[in-house]
């Protein structure tokens, strides 16, 4: 049986990808994921498109709620996103995997490791542990970081919500840890300069995604 984040044998049928958008606020992932997913569907593919928090009835409901809300307890924030990605998976990517659809995601978990477990400092390795227990190992197969400065990312944003206004030291925390997660995890973490044209970058994503 394959490890946590492992598939077993892929056959002929079974090509998709679960491909996930990753980055601090304002680095634009909102805007690559929908022209990948466009790009993928010119291709031919089925392609599902998801976002986290939502995607699914209660994960439209946590994403009022840690994003509006005045106030979130740091372990709450933790806990409300690994439900609405235990929803998402069950009921979204799984199905749309399952009958070889691609599913493309605007962030997936690995936010969570870099807000909650790195820049709040609940500790990455538990945030991680807490999320692949809840997804039950339907995890991204590649993770796109868009890497840009927090300063000039911050200036992008058109509406930060409440994890948005944290300011600039808390956004260079999360920089650091995809960072980190792009050196560590190599073969699924790719980071990307987040400043090339929309076009340049999806360019380069499908370039690293087998045929």
């Amino acid at each position: 049986m394959p490890a946590v984040g492992e598939k077993g044998p892929r056959s002929e049928q079974d090509l998709s990808e679960y491909l996930a958008l990753e980055g601090g606020d304002g680095t634009g992932k909102s805007t690559v994921a929908e022209g990948l997913g466009s790009r993928l569907e010119a291709m031919g593919h089925e392609v599902v498109m998801v976002r986290e928090p939502g995607g699914t009835e209660l994960g439209e409901v946590v994403r009022g709620l840690v994003l509006d809300s005045d106030s979130v307890a740091p372990w709450a924030e933790v806990m409300l996103f690994a439900a609405q990605r235990a929803q998402l998976a069950e009921e979204v990517i799984r199905p749309a995997m399952a009958r070889g659809a691609w599913v493309v995601s605007d962030r997936t978990y690995y936010s969570s490791i870099a807000y909650q477990g790195r820049a709040r400092g609940l500790g990455e390795d538990l945030v991680r542990q807490i999320n692949e227990t809840a997804l039950r190992g339907t995890l991204p197969d590649r993770v796109f970081v868009l890497d840009v400065d927090p300063a000039l990312a911050l200036e992008r944003q058109h509406r930060p919500d409440r994890i948005g206004r944290e300011g600039v030291d808390f956004q260079v925390a999360v920089r650091e840890a995809f960072r980190d997660l792009a050196r560590t995890e190599p073969d699924r973490v790719l980071l990307l300069d987040g400043m090339r044209s929309v076009d340049d970058l999806i360019s380069t994503i499908l370039g690293t995604i087998e045929p």
